[in-house]
C-alpha cells in the first residue's frame, strides 16, 4: 500500500483514492443551490404572502405555512411551480422500490442504534464544520430553547421516511416531508440572500458560500446514511453486512432526491464512502460559534423526552461517537471511569440487540412488526 495516501482525520483512517475531492474541487458546489426551489417559494410567497409578526416568542408566532399544500394548490398556476410539482412526483429510473424497503428495515434492525448516531454524532458532531454553523446561527436553529423541537422534528422526518414503501412513494408522508425540507430550505437560503442584499456583512457569502448550499444538502444526506453505517454503527460495535449497506444508502439517495440534493455521489457505496471521508478533511474545523451550539444541544436533551439521559451520560455518548479528538475540539467534557464503563456497557446492549435481530429473522420480523407501531 502506498503510505502517502494513508490519511487520518478526526480519528477515521482511510486511502485517498481518485474518487476523493479536495476541498478546492468540492468549493463550486459551495455556490450552487436549489434555484429551482428558490424560485419556487418566491412565487408562492406572493401567491400566499406569509403572515408577519413582531413577536419573539414561540408560542406567539402565527402557525407555519404548509408549503408542500401551497405548491400542490398552485402547481398548475405557474410554470416553474409546475417544473418542481414534476419533478418530485417523478420517480428516477435507478429506483429499485424492493431495494428502498429493504433500506426501511434496516433503520427498524438497528434502530436504537441509528438513533444514537443521529443525536450524538450526526447532529452534535456537525457543529464542527463551520460553514453549517454560520446558517445555524442565524436561524436560532440551535439554541438551547428550541434545539429539543428540532431534534423532534427531525426525528420525525426519519421516521416518515422509513415507515413503509406508500411512505417513501410520491404522496406518500415520508415523500412529503421531504419535499416541505426542500421548500424550506429555499426559503431560509432565499431570507439570509435578501439580507446579505441589504448588508453585506450579515453573511460571508465569499468566505461561506451560499447558505444551504449544494454541499451543505450532499453533507446533510450523509450525515443520515454514510456517516451512520461507516463511522456511528461500528463505534457501536456494529458492523453492517455490505448489502445492507447498499439498501441504506438507496434509501437515503432517493431522500435526496426528493429534497433536491445533487445525489450523484450515492449512487454506489464506493463514492459515498469517497464523499464521507472527503467532508471529513475539507469541512470539519470546529469554531467557537460550533462550541456554543454543541453546549445548547446538551443542555436542551439533558433529562428531557425522548432520552432521559444526564448531561454527563451525553457527554460520553458524545465522546465514544465522535471520537476524542472532535470531541476535544467541540469542548465536550471527558466524563468520569463509570461513565465510560456505562457507555460501554449500553453499547454492548444495543449490539446484541442488533446482532440478535440479524441472526435470527424471526425475532428481526417480530422486533419491526411491534416496532412500527410504536413510531406511528
Amino acid at each position: 500500500m502506498d503510505n502517502s495516501k494513508l490519511r487520518n482525520h478526526w480519528g477515521v483512517s482511510f486511502k485517498w483514492t481518485e474518487l476523493h475531492q479536495t476541498r478546492e474541487q468540492l468549493r463550486p458546489q459551495m455556490f450552487t443551490y436549489d434555484k429551482l426551489a428558490n424560485d419556487c417559494v418566491k412565487r408562492l410567497n406572493e401567491l400566499s404572502p406569509p403572515t408577519k409578526t413582531n413577536s419573539t416568542s414561540e408560542s406567539n408566532r402565527p402557525p407555519k405555512r404548509d408549503l408542500f399544500a401551497l405548491l400542490e394548490k398552485h402547481a398548475d398556476d405557474d410554470s416553474k411551480l409546475k417544473q418542481l410539482w414534476t419533478e418530485i412526483n417523478t420517480v428516477p429510473e435507478w429506483v429499485d422500490w424492493e431495494q428502498v424497503k429493504r433500506g426501511q428495515e434496516v433503520f427498524f434492525r438497528y434502530g436504537l442504534a441509528v438513533l444514537n448516531v443521529l443525536n450524538f454524532e450526526s447532529l452534535l458532531g456537525g457543529m464542527g464544520s463551520p460553514r453549517v454553523v454560520e446558517t445555524l446561527a442565524r436561524t436560532g436553529g440551535f439554541s438551547a430553547t428550541v434545539v429539543r423541537r428540532r431534534l423532534l422534528e427531525t426525528l420525525q422526518h426519519v421516521l416518515q421516511v422509513s415507515l413503509s414503501l406508500d411512505s417513501i412513494k410520491p404522496g406518500g408522508s415520508g415523500h412529503q416531508s421531504s419535499v416541505r425540507v426542500r421548500l424550506l430550505h429555499a426559503s431560509v437560503r432565499s431570507k439570509i440572500l435578501d439580507l446579505v442584499d441589504q448588508d453585506p456583512d450579515y453573511y460571508d457569502v465569499q468566505n461561506w458560500g451560499v447558505p444551504i448550499s449544494d454541499l451543505d444538502c450532499i453533507a446533510t444526506i450523509n450525515t443520515f446514511s454514510t456517516s451512520v453505517v461507516w463511522l456511528g454503527l461500528p463505534r457501536q460495535g456494529i458492523r453492517l453486512r455490505e448489502q445492507e449497506i447498499v439498501d441504506y444508502i438507496a434509501l437515503w439517495r432517493l431522500v435526496g432526491y426528493y429534497m433536491g440534493t445533487p445525489n450523484e455521489a450515492f449512487a454506489t457505496t464506493a463514492t459515498a464512502r469517497a464523499m464521507m471521508e472527503s467532508l471529513l478533511v475539507s469541512e470539519v474545523h470546529p469554531k467557537e460559534t460550533g462550541i456554543v451550539l454543541a453546549k445548547n444541544i446538551v443542555i436542551g436533551l439533558e433529562n428531557t423526552f425522548p432520552t432521559f439521559t444526564s448531561k454527563e451520560f451525553m457527554d460520553a455518548m458524545a465522546r465514544q461517537l465522535n471520537g476524542d479528538q472532535l470531541a476535544d475540539d467541540l469542548d465536550i467534557p471527558r466524563t468520569s471511569l463509570y461513565y465510560q464503563i456505562l457507555i460501554y456497557g449500553y453499547c454492548f446492549v444495543v449490539m446484541t440487540i442488533a446482532y440478535g435481530n440479524r441472526f435470527f429473522p424471526v425475532f428481526d420480523k417480530a422486533s419491526i412488526a411491534v416496532s412500527l407501531p410504536f413510531y406511528l
